[in-house]
């Protein structure tokens, strides 16, 4: 075996395969958009050298900065949410439910493996108004208060957004830091309950640390999914009321394929990528400081 893995021939063989989907799936996207975002123009009409002017044109267009604004509100609070109902709900299955906790863990993960959008439609539907009201409108009335339409204002949306991708993704983080708690030894555990860490003491100073890289890797993993958030926003509410709640995925889209400007669009996406990239490089920059400290 390892006069197999040894011969560098041998394993060009057996990456080729990977590395040319891989190039062609991946990186010939990402520089086709990276190049197109020089230019101006499209496919019918052709395409002009404008150099860094799309670049210039996003940093003085008030949708595309407020579209900006939306995706990285949305990432934030989405990933706190994400990640600190994952983590409560990965302790519950540790510490509490411990063995009994398999049937919890498929209840609550079974939103996740739902399409995005028939949630999205779903939730919709709990807030309609008038002729097929939701429920939430519908208790409401019961209790003599007057329809709300949640959907007509950028702070309902965004909430009820929210609210929607907490309850479909939070069984995923849930499973994902439960594997990472496992793998704490159980001696340490104990060891530490015998010395009076119990409780919150426990959590703080010797659980979360010893589950600080599968933490860091969920908070990377539920950024960079909330920034590139597109389905579920459109399907809700088509990024209304107006563009309030548009992220630059949905502005993107627009600009690309609604109104044709390949060239800004491709800068939309390339800006998007590079959000992404600085909020994980600042991630892992700021784990590296925790470590030398």
């Amino acid at each position: 075996m390892n006069s197999i893995f040894g011969d560098r021939k041998t394993i060009f063989i057996l990456l080729a395969p990977a590395l040319v989907l891989y190039t062609l799936l991946k990186v010939v996207p990402v520089g086709w958009s990276l190049g197109l975002s020089f230019f101006e123009g499209n496919s019918l009409r052709g395409f002009e050298w404008v150099g860094l002017q799309n670049f210039a044109t996003f940093f003085t267009d008030p949708n595309a900065l407020q579209s900006m604004w939306v995706s990285v509100f949305f990432a934030i609070v989405a990933t706190i949410g994400q990640v600190a109902l994952g983590y409560g709900l990965a302790l519950l299955y540790v510490f509490v439910l411990r063995k009994g906790s398999t049937l919890v863990r498929t209840f609550v993960f079974f939103p996740t493996v739902l399409p995005t959008v028939a949630v999205a439609l779903l939730f919709r539907s709990f807030v309609a108004v008038g002729e097929n009201q939701g429920p939430v409108n519908d208790i409401i009335n019961f209790f003599g208060g007057e329809s709300v339409e949640v959907l007509a204002s950028t702070v309902g949306t965004m909430t009820l957004a929210i609210i929607m991708t907490l309850w479909s993704s939070m069984g995923f983080y849930a499973v994902l830091l439960y594997a990472g708690l496992l793998d704490i030894p159980e001696e340490v555990i104990e060891s530490a309950r015998l010395d009076g860490a119990n409780g919150l003491k426990l959590v703080r100073h010797i659980v979360v640390p010893l589950s600080l890289p599968i933490l860091l890797s969920s908070i990377i993993f539920s950024l960079n999914a909330t920034l590139k958030v597109f389905d579920s926003l459109l399907a809700l509410n088509g990024g209304g009321p107006g563009t309030s709640t548009a992220p630059m995925t949905l502005y993107m889209y627009r600009t690309a394929f609604e109104y044709a400007e390949y060239g800004y669009g491709s800068t939309i996406a390339v800006l998007l990528t590079a959000l992404c990239l600085v909020f994980t490089l600042a991630i892992f920059r700021s784990s590296r400081r925790k470590a030398e400290v």
